[in-house]
């Protein structure tokens, strides 16, 4: 079945024929795409191909130039930059290349922080926050910085941080990008367990076929377009 079609039963994020240009570049022409809740998707492709501007689109990042996203039933490229803030700040969890961890703040400073953005008391945010570093298997580092920890604890941390607010969507770009085979694997490992006992997607980009072997489901965007892996060209 071919993810051009979208309007899949049980979608909790879908996109359908998006285009999206840089100058005279496109980007995106005419990618469409569905996630249902608890599955993880990998986005593979080269270089160029288009996948991060699609994650970004579908995270409220980056807008579209035409096409719809339809999230648990809200249309994405209807709302105001406020609202896809609070979206991003209340429903979404993102872990990116190389972490982007706030470096004055502590590991479990780092983790605690989507929590406290909400509202939570710090006490009961530190405590989530090292439930979760302990969940990810670095509860040791809570007090340093990131400057002080290894790529892999880094990356670690900031799964952590993806996931401490109980998100319904991960994105994740190139999450094992800076790491080595075995820190990449378990860190996929970690956050794809936690992810699905906690029912939430994950949009996965990556270009390792290592990494998207932890998916449910592999698509392929190549030239703006998408398409099944399992669909031949």
């Amino acid at each position: 079945m071919s993810t051009q079609d979208t309007t899949l039963t049980g979608s909790l994020l879908s996109a359908h024929e998006l285009r999206k240009s840089f100058g005279p570049t496109p980007a995106l022409d005419g990618a469409s795409f569905s996630i249902r809740p608890g599955e993880v998707v990998a986005i593979m492709g080269p270089s160029g191909s288009g996948k991060s501007t699609l994650l970004h689109c579908l995270a409220g990042i980056v807008p579209p130039d035409s096409g719809t996203i339809t999230y648990s039933g809200r249309h994405l490229t209807a709302l105001s930059d406020a609202e896809r803030s609070a979206l991003r700040r209340n429903d979404f969890g993102f872990v990116f290349q190389f972490g982007q961890l706030v470096p004055e703040l502590s590991c479990v400073e780092n983790v605690a922080l989507p929590l406290r953005l909400a509202g939570i008391k710090r006490k009961d945010a530190h405590r989530a926050a090292q439930k979760w570093l302990e969940r990810l298997e670095v509860s040791d580092v809570g007090h340093k910085r990131p400057g002080e920890v290894s790529g892999g604890q880094g990356q670690r941390v900031a799964v952590a941080r993806a996931l401490v607010g109980s998100p319904r969507v991960v994105f994740a770009d190139e999450p094992t990008g800076a790491l080595d085979s075995y820190n990449g694997e378990r860190v996929m490992q970690l956050l794809t367990d936690a992810a699905r006992e906690s029912q939430a997607a994950v949009v996965l980009v990556t270009h390792e076929a290592r990494v998207a072997a932890y998916s449910d489901r592999e698509i392929v965007v190549r030239d703006g377009q998408v398409r099944d892996a399992a669909v031949a060209v």
